[in-house]
C-alpha cells in the first residue's frame, strides 16, 4: 500500500497522480505555460501545445477541477461508470453502490458509456477532474489512455462485471465465458444438441464477446456443433434485434433445438417472434437469456437465464471501495472477489 501526494491511501497499480510540474518537466516549458495552454482561447503556440498535449497523454494527467484550497482533500463522492441507465441489471448494480454508500458521509457520482471504451474515457477524465475519492467501472477493457490515468490517480479503482487478466486495482466480478459454459452444459445434460447463439455484431459489448466464447468453448468440449452464431445488431442488442435474429437463425438453421441469447431482453424479443410464427417453446425450440431481468421472469412461458446477483456485485464493490478509503480494511483486502451465478430453469427450456 503506498500513500499519495494528498494523504490518501492506495494500493495495487494505482500510483501518485502526476502533476502540472511533471508536465512541464517532460515538454520542456513552464508549468504557467502548461496552465496557460489548459485554458480556451490561450495563446500558446500549436508546437508548444502538441508538446503539453503529448506530455499529458503520456503521464496520464488529469487538470484538478476540484477545491484545490482543501487541506483535507476530502471531496466526499466517489464515481461510477455504467454502460446503461436503461438496463435493469446495471440500474441494480447502481442501486447496490448507493445503499453501501448508506452512512458513510460518501455520495455517488454516475455516469453512463453506452457500451463505448471511447465514451468511458471522457467520463474518466471528467470524473476525475473533480478528485473522487474512488471509481468504480463496469467491465476490464478501456482505451490505452483511460487506463493510465486510472492508474495515476493516486484513488482506489474497482473493476465490475468482469475478471479482467491484468486489472488496474481491485476487481469485483464474475467470467462471463464461464457463466455461459454453465448455461450450455446444463441445458446439454437436458438432451439438447443443436444449440444456436443470438448476440451483437462488435466487439463493444466486451462481455457480450465472452459469453459468445464461453457457448463455443462449451460445445466444443461437449462434441456438439459450435457454429451457429447470429451476430445482429449493435450492443446492447434490443427486444426487436432478439426477434430479427431468431428469424435468421431459423432460416439458416430451421433444426435448431435451443437458442441461447446474449441477455434476457434480446431473449424476450427471440420467444415473442417464435410465438408469432405459431412456434411453441419450448417444445418447437427453447430459449434462454442472460442476466435474470425482471422480464424473464414475468413472460410466458417464464425465461431460463443465468442470475449474475447484480445488486450484490454494485453492494460488495461500494463496501470494498468505502473500506479502503476509509482505512477501515484490518487486513489487506483481496484484490479479486469472484461474485456468484447460476442457471435458473424456468418453463422456456
Amino acid at each position: 500500500m503506498t500513500k499519495t501526494a494528498d494523504g490518501k491511501m492506495g494500493d495495487g497499480k494505482t500510483g501518485e497522480a502526476p502533476t502540472m510540474n511533471d508536465v512541464a518537466r517532460r515538454a520542456g516549458v513552464s508549468a504557467m505555460t502548461v496552465s496557460r495552454a489548459l485554458k480556451e482561447g490561450s495563446h500558446v503556440s500549436k508546437a508548444t501545445r502538441e508538446r503539453i498535449t503529448q506530455a499529458i497523454n503520456e503521464l496520464g494527467y488529469v487538470l484538478d477541477q476540484s477545491a484545490g484550497s482543501l487541506s483535507s482533500r476530502r471531496t466526499g463522492f466517489v464515481a461510477a461508470i455504467i454502460p446503461s441507465i436503461n438496463n435493469s441489471n446495471f440500474s441494480d448494480t447502481a442501486r447496490g453502490i448507493t445503499d453501501a454508500l448508506e452512512g458513510t458521509g460518501l455520495q455517488l457520482l454516475l455516469g453512463y458509456t453506452n457500451y463505448s471504451v471511447e465514451r468511458e474515457e471522457e467520463l474518466i477524465e471528467a470524473m476525475l477532474r473533480r478528485r473522487p475519492e474512488g471509481i468504480i467501472l463496469t467491465g476490464g477493457a478501456h482505451t490505452p489512455r483511460g487506463r493510465r490515468m486510472l492508474e495515476q490517480a493516486g484513488i482506489p479503482v474497482i473493476e465490475t462485471w468482469d475478471t479482467p487478466a491484468d486489472p488496474i486495482d481491485k476487481v469485483v466480478g464474475f467470467s462471463n465465458g464461464a457463466a455461459m459454459e454453465l448455461l450450455v452444459e446444463t441445458l446439454a445434460a437436458k438432451g439438447y444438441e443443436r444449440f444456436g447463439y443470438i448476440g451483437g455484431t462488435t466487439a463493444r459489448d466486451t462481455r457480450g464477446s465472452q459469453r459468445r466464447g464461453g457457448f463455443v468453448r462449451a460445445l466444443e468440449r461437449l462434441g456438439l456443433p459450435s457454429d451457429r452464431v447470429i451476430s445482429f445488431g449493435v450492443p446492447p442488442i434490443s427486444m426487436e434485434q432478439g426477434a430479427q435474429a431468431v428469424v435468421s437463425m431459423l432460416e439458416r438453421w430451421p433444426d435448431t433445438q435451443v437458442a441461447l441469447c446474449v441477455s434476457d431482453l434480446s431473449a424476450f424479443g427471440a420467444l415473442m417472434e417464435c410465438q408469432r410464427r405459431g412456434m411453441k417453446v419450448p417444445d418447437d425450440i427453447a430459449i434462454a437469456g442472460f442476466g435474470d431481468y425482471e422480464i424473464a421472469a414475468c413472460c410466458h412461458p417464464r425465461m431460463t437465464t443465468i442470475n449474475v446477483d447484480c445488486y450484490g456485485i454494485g453492494r460488495q464493490a461500494a463496501l470494498k471501495l468505502t473500506q479502503t478509503i476509509q482505512g477501515m480494511a484490518t487486513e489487506e483486502p483481496e484484490r479479486i472477489t469472484l461474485t456468484d451465478f447460476r442457471v435458473v430453469e424456468r418453463e422456456s427450456t
